[in-house]
């Protein structure tokens, strides 16, 4: 019997949100999960657009929520295109704890599943120069709360590096696929957690 693969993208940052997905390639729906052996970090990533980008390393003590979408094989080269910088990677499915336990994934008769990962090898902090940018990190947020505020709270609790520089670029957004139409009231409450920056600096939304 020939076996034919399925193929699933774990996405931690903004690929966690639908629109930014689509903007990439065709995938089928997301599922919640969270996946241990690997932690997110702030960092930067390349030198463009002056920002720091999430990135996961492994890590066999921690854990990093995300959702899985399941890929056709020949959408792969799009998204490593999307994810210059990383390094895609297998995970095996027994580390997947998915939040809704009527979702799990089963092969089907004469089919595998494959759970790729874009990983980094080290990290870069983010500094003055490379900000953890809010037009960024309000699409991840926005792509949480598609799920839930639980999965929002993880996002913000299991990600390192919110002690590093950030910066409100709503009124000037750095980040290439900005989604400047969110809500951000709804959003701003996670951010404050974190941030050092003032509440009336937070609260800045995108210009109209």
């Amino acid at each position: 019997m020939t076996t034919s693969s399925r193929h699933f993208i774990f996405g931690y940052g903004s690929l966690i949100n639908s629109i930014s997905r689509q903007v990439t390639g065709e995938t089928g729906a997301a599922v919640a999960v969270k996946i241990s052996g690997f932690v997110r970090h702030w960092s930067k990533i390349s030198s463009h657009y002056g920002m720091s980008s999430v990135v996961v390393l492994a890590d066999i003590s921690g854990a990093c929520n995300g959702v899985l979408v399941e890929v056709q094989g020949s959408e792969l080269k799009q998204f490593d295109e999307r994810e210059k910088g990383y390094q895609r990677v297998l995970v095996d499915l027994h580390s997947i704890n998915f939040y809704d336990s009527s979702q799990i994934l089963l092969a089907g008769p004469g089919s595998d599943i494959k759970i790729w990962l874009y990983q980094a090898e080290t990290i870069v902090q983010p500094c003055q120069k490379f900000p953890v940018v809010f037009s960024y990190l309000d699409v991840i947020l926005a792509g949480c709360l598609e799920y839930s505020s639980e999965f929002c709270d993880d996002f913000i609790e299991l990600t390192q590096g919110w002690q590093h520089r950030m910066l409100n670029d709503r009124q000037n957004p750095r980040y290439p696929r900005v989604q400047e139409d969110l809500d951000t009231a709804l959003l701003d409450p996670f951010i404050e957690r974190k941030s050092r920056l003032h509440k009336q600096q937070i609260m800045l939304g995108y210009s109209s």
